[in-house]
């Protein structure tokens, strides 16, 4: 079994960080480390395994990148370290906070390798012998078969969203790529929630891991105030609409739960004079990229998506999640509802819910352990807390 780890919460000054790794996280921003980052780097830096289950949006990337940074050989070119996401979009998210992790270590290199980017981009990173890898298990298996990636080397492996990415039927690629690594390596795993797939793999691989579990308390989960708005399949648009003019939210993700939604609600809203992009699995991952730049970089205000967005996207001021349609897996909705609320900031979820829909709705509160505050528009279509005070009125 592992062992349980509880001890004391301390900041990052505490943590005996080198100058380089302090001077990035106060560039990014970072003024106290969060729970798992508090729990985690020590016991990562003494190299023990680690199995930790920890909400969305606390910090995950940090804190195994932070030890990651801290024990490489910057003499050594072989890949030492290893990092596995489900997804592209992840992949991507990783890399990007690794490498803002590494500002003021420029011997440090990083590769980020998924599908869909050209392979020749993927080799021309892999020459320059990076020491750290973040891949997506299908590329991964690639570029190994390839030969044009050793895993020989590797003494530190992460499997981040471990429970998502086993839930995709990654099973059999991730023990391919385990088992492809020295024996003698640490191994760690991060996952918001845990399966028999997760625990199975602990099993098999881990030695003797630490077992980190951050709840979500008032500390550490995301701040966002839950609204479910009664509606009507042929006046949803309308009320979506209602919410986009208040003008109170400035970066809005809408949910759908098909890619043909999502370009159909994209195309309807720019017709109306709305400023949107869709992202969905359908659109080539160029594009995404370009979509998902231009959100980040504030170029237009509002993102249509699918759940391919739900997960591993880090876009730290958006304002407000809307979901369109009520998402079809319970831990959607927690995945969903989590691009708001992040780095410590407020944020607001509001669900059109149809009438159809209500009982769906209260599995998934269940699930969540949430009681939302429902709204209402009344004869004159104004939204109404309930109170039955305007509600815009009160933000």
């Amino acid at each position: 079994m592992p062992q349980k780890q509880d001890q004391p919460l301390t900041g990052f000054e505490n943590l005996d960080l080198s100058d380089e790794i302090m001077r990035a996280v106060a560039k990014m921003g970072f003024t106290q480390a969060t729970p798992v980052q508090e729990k985690t780097i020590p016991i990562m830096m003494e190299g023990h395994d680690v199995i930790a289950i920890a909400p969305t949006g606390t910090g995950k990337t940090c804190a195994f990148g932070i030890p990651m940074l801290e024990y490489i050989s910057l003499t050594d070119t072989r890949i030492q370290e290893l990092v596995l996401a489900p997804t592209r979009e992840l992949a991507q998210q990783i890399g990007d906070e690794m490498t803002k992790l590494a500002a003021f270590i420029p011997e440090v290199r990083i590769a980020v390798l998924y599908g869909g980017q050209p392979i020749s981009k993927q080799l021309n990173q892999l020459k320059r012998k990076p020491q750290i890898i973040v891949a997506t298990p299908g590329r991964m298996l690639d570029h190994m078969q390839r030969g044009t990636a050793r895993l020989d080397a590797v003494h530190t492996l992460v499997i981040d969203e471990a429970d998502e990415m086993l839930k995709m039927g990654f099973v059999k690629d991730v023990c391919r790529i385990i088992e492809a690594i020295p024996p003698q390596r640490q191994f760690v795993m991060f996952s918001a929630t845990t399966n028999q797939d997760v625990l199975t793999i602990s099993w098999k691989y881990q030695h003797d891991p630490v077992e980190i579990t951050i709840p979500a308390t008032q500390e550490n989960k995301p701040r966002i105030a839950q609204y479910v708005i009664p509606t009507e399949r042929q006046i949803k648009q309308e009320h979506l609409q209602y919410l986009l003019d208040s003008n109170v939210y400035n970066r809005v993700m809408i949910f759908t739960n098909t890619k043909d939604m999502c370009r159909r609600l994209s195309e309807r809203l720019n017709k109306l004079g709305y400023q949107t992009e869709a992202l969905h699995g359908d659109i080539p991952q160029s594009k995404r990229n370009q979509v998902m730049n231009g959100f980040k970089r504030g170029k237009f205000p509002i993102l249509v998506c699918t759940d391919v967005a739900a997960r591993g996207i880090d876009v730290f001021d958006v304002e407000a999640v809307i979901n369109y349609d009520l998402p079809n897996e319970n831990e959607y909705y927690l995945h969903r509802i989590g691009r708001t609320g992040r780095a410590r900031r407020h944020g607001v979820a509001f669900t059109l819910l149809c009438f159809t829909e209500r009982v769906r709705l209260d599995e998934i509160l269940k699930y969540m352990d949430a009681q939302p505050t429902y709204l209402h528009f009344d004869d004159m279509g104004i939204l109404r807390d309930q109170d039955d005070k305007p509600f815009f009125e009160n933000i």
